[in-house]
């Protein structure tokens, strides 16, 4: 029986661990993938803490995975055959006939839509299965680890700034400069954006500006909202970190209809209704998409030349990257290859 390499987590809080398993095969709708490159995600937690609902262990995490098809289930449809490169991300597979999924909102799936690297088997490892529903086409002009990241951070950036409501030429602020910031920076300009970059010191500002970056605000020695005020007002935050009261300096920075956009996971926010109310702005949160929406966030990453930067580590140093990423020390993103 051949066999292949994981990095697994055995038990809720449990160690990453290097383990041979059997290679699995493919489900009549699912494909095996070949695995390349796979991101590590701060929501990588959710599967190693045992924090989300029912997850079963052992498991192996990772949901930012691009590799080849080698594979393929009975009934898979048949764009998808073995040599097509292909990417999975964290939206896996959606019912399509609960009422939430038949309006299209399929995030929202009721009765409970999968998660790579949580309802089953994710990317840390040297090959995965997953279901026909999870796959993205990955152009070639992307090498693995550049793709990997898009498949989660890319995604969340870009899918969130398109359905903002803004427009070319309105003002878009980026509140953060890490792993989804330096890319939510680069999606914005390159989409026609007046992108101001907010980031805690100055010396942050040459890197907000090769980023595509008009206007840097320190948030250390000024106050983002009353410097998106002197802007005009943003349109559109886009709140990449987790620190909520960093988010709710800046609604009052926000034009009348400003939509701050949550995408970092912080434990509260907290802001004044007034503000809310008298611009009627308003706060909504985010989260990456599907996989249409990965394969669009490709292709204008290639068109654009959008590209993550990383810190890249061998699967077996998948511990080592991990607690690299966890621990804040990745400036960016970190990406195992296989």
């Amino acid at each position: 029986m051949k066999t292949m390499r994981v990095a697994q987590v055995s038990r809720p809080g449990g160690p990453l661990e290097l383990v041979e398993r059997p290679i699995p095969d493919p489900g009549p709708v699912s494909v095996r993938i070949k695995v390349q490159a796979c991101g590590i995600c701060h929501s990588d937690a959710m599967t190693k803490e045992g924090l989300w609902p029912g997850i079963a262990f052992p498991r192996v995490p990772g949901h930012e995975v691009v590799g080849v098809i080698d594979a393929v289930g009975e009934d898979v449809p048949g764009r998808w055959q073995p040599g097509r490169r292909v990417g999975v991300g964290w939206h896996a597979w959606h019912c399509l006939s609960c009422d939430n999924c038949r309006r299209g909102d399929f995030f929202a799936c009721q009765t409970g839509a999968r998660v790579t690297g949580i309802s089953f088997d994710g990317g840390y490892a040297d090959y995965m299965v997953a279901p026909a529903t999870a796959l993205a086409r990955v152009p070639a002009e992307l090498p693995a680890p550049d793709a990997a990241p898009l498949m989660c951070a890319g995604v969340t950036t870009f899918n969130a700034l398109r359905n903002s409501g803004a427009r070319p030429g309105d003002l878009v602020a980026v509140l953060g400069l890490g792993g989804l910031g330096h890319l939510g920076v680069q999606y914005a300009a390159r989409m026609g954006l007046r992108t101001a970059a907010i980031a805690r010191g100055k010396d942050k500002e040459p890197l907000a500006r090769r980023l595509g970056a008009a206007h840097y605000i320190d948030s250390q020695a000024a106050d983002p909202a009353a410097e998106l005020a002197k802007l005009g007002g943003a349109r559109v935050v886009l709140a990449t970190v987790t620190h909520g009261p960093a988010m709710g300096a800046t609604v009052g920075g926000l034009a009348p209809r400003g939509r701050l956009m949550v995408l970092g996971a912080a434990e509260s926010l907290e802001t004044s209704p007034l503000l809310l109310i008298g611009g009627r702005r308003s706060v909504e949160g985010w989260y990456a998409g599907t996989s249409i929406d990965t394969e669009d966030t490709l292709a204008f990453s290639v068109q654009s030349g959008v590209r993550p930067m990383n810190e890249v580590y061998p699967l077996e140093r998948a511990a080592e990257a991990y607690d690299r990423m966890m621990s804040g020390k990745a400036r960016f993103r970190v990406v195992l290859t296989m």
